[in-house]
């Protein structure tokens, strides 16, 4: 139950005075040595663009949240960054005492329902995030006046949330993942001797057929691929029969959308038409290693695409991308597969649900959101009300007096 008799209006402003972050020309960053983020004007992949080589005077420190104030389509967002960062000055970052992972999760989402408010032409200024106004738990002190209650919403998350994730979620956010890589091997990349392929010489490549609207299909456990950088490229998770509109594919295949967006499939799927996504089918023996390090390298390639320019399948079969050789100057597949390995966290990598932890995770933003919403629809009526039952297969609370 949620009793909002205690919530209470705060300036941004007040709780996180705004700054600018430092990088004005990410160009300059080096991407070798992958020592710290480069943060973006970017929704998906918590903001990172890549990884750069540690500039101190850039830096900005992590345990902060993150505004997206530019970047068409993303301004308006929030994130919270954990660790150090570097990050756009296109970016406004503030600061709390009291933040922590599991309140800034209760935070972002309450921040994020104030976006429809700006676009590429209102941008979240500097000043418009400090004026922008949200509705809080709160404690009323002696003086009169209102702080956050930070550990009602950090208990909300852990009590709340948390709880109705599946497991692998529930390990990352209470910190129980293991950060050791599979192999301890100190592997280096060096491109120079590497060989150009291209992904016709590889894979056979089939542009989906049929289509599937996730809005017409029942919920159930195999994905659904469309375009989109984000979330492996899964809009929805549908049921087996996907109503006959479209062929499932096979694992172990690469999906390669229109925007050039590839994304290593672990389990069965399916692609909708609409959405112009490529199926790649290996020609020699792939596995999920081989996978993440074939899409990270095709995913370089997404600058030369967009709406006038798209990955059609003919496309798709003469792009070009380097990869290490053995000595006879065959791709060298084992090296992919162990370099991989080497990474930190490589050990969390499973044959399960694609980017399982990162979609629950995002579920779970929902979920605080649907909670907001739901208040919010009797928000005029001042009068107490309270989240009296969810049922894990809807998608709305019901709320009564």
């Amino acid at each position: 139950m949620i009793d909002r008799r205690n919530w209470h209006w705060f300036r941004v402003g007040d709780l996180f005075p705004p700054q600018k972050c430092k990088c004005s020309n990410a160009t300059e960053l080096l991407e070798d040595g992958d020592e710290i983020a480069y943060i973006g004007a970017k929704k998906s992949d918590n903001g990172v663009m890549r990884y750069v080589k540690r500039v101190e005077n850039l830096v900005s420190r992590g345990n902060c949240i993150v505004f997206i104030g530019d970047g068409q389509g993303s301004v308006g967002y929030s994130l919270y960054q954990p660790v150090d960062f570097i990050g756009s000055t296109t970016l406004i970052v503030g600061y709390n005492e009291h933040l922590n992972p599991y309140n800034a999760a209760f935070l972002v989402s309450v921040l994020d329902l104030e976006r429809f408010r700006y676009s590429f032409g209102r941008k979240y200024k500097k000043e418009v995030v400090a004026n922008t106004k949200i509705q809080l738990p709160a404690i009323k002190l002696d003086n009169g006046y209102y702080t956050p209650d930070w550990k009602y919403m950090e208990d909300f998350v852990k009590d709340q949330i948390i709880p109705q994730l599946p497991k692998k979620a529930q390990r990352v956010w209470l910190q129980k993942y293991d950060t050791a890589p599979q192999k301890q091997e100190i592997m280096k990349l060096n491109t120079d001797e590497w060989k150009y392929y291209t992904i016709g010489d590889l894979f056979r490549v089939e542009l989906t057929k049929g289509d599937i609207k996730a809005d017409e299909v029942d919920s159930g456990d195999i994905p659904l691929i469309s375009s989109g950088e984000g979330n492996n490229g899964v809009v929805k998770y549908i049921s087996k029969e996907g109503d006959g509109k479209a062929e499932m594919f096979p694992d172990n295949t690469i999906t390669l959308d229109m925007f050039c967006h590839a994304n290593y499939q672990g389990i069965p799927y399916y692609a909708v038409g609409h959405g112009r996504v490529n199926i790649l089918f290996p020609k020699f023996e792939l596995n999920k290693y081989i996978g993440i390090f074939i899409c990270t390298l095709i995913n370089r390639e997404v600058y030369r695409f967009s709406y006038g320019r798209a990955v059609y399948s003919t496309v798709a079969e003469k792009m070009k991308i380097k990869l290490p050789v053995t000595p006879s100057g065959e791709p060298d597949w084992k090296f992919m597969e162990d370099y991989i390995k080497s990474l930190p966290f490589s050990r969390n990598i499973e044959p399960s649900k694609p980017n399982e932890v990162v979609d629950e995770l995002v579920e779970m933003k929902k979920e605080v959101i649907k909670l907001r919403r739901a208040m919010e629809a009797q928000q005029s009526a001042q009068v107490h009300y309270h989240i009296d039952t969810y049922n894990d297969n809807s998608t709305n609370y019901n709320v009564k007096k």
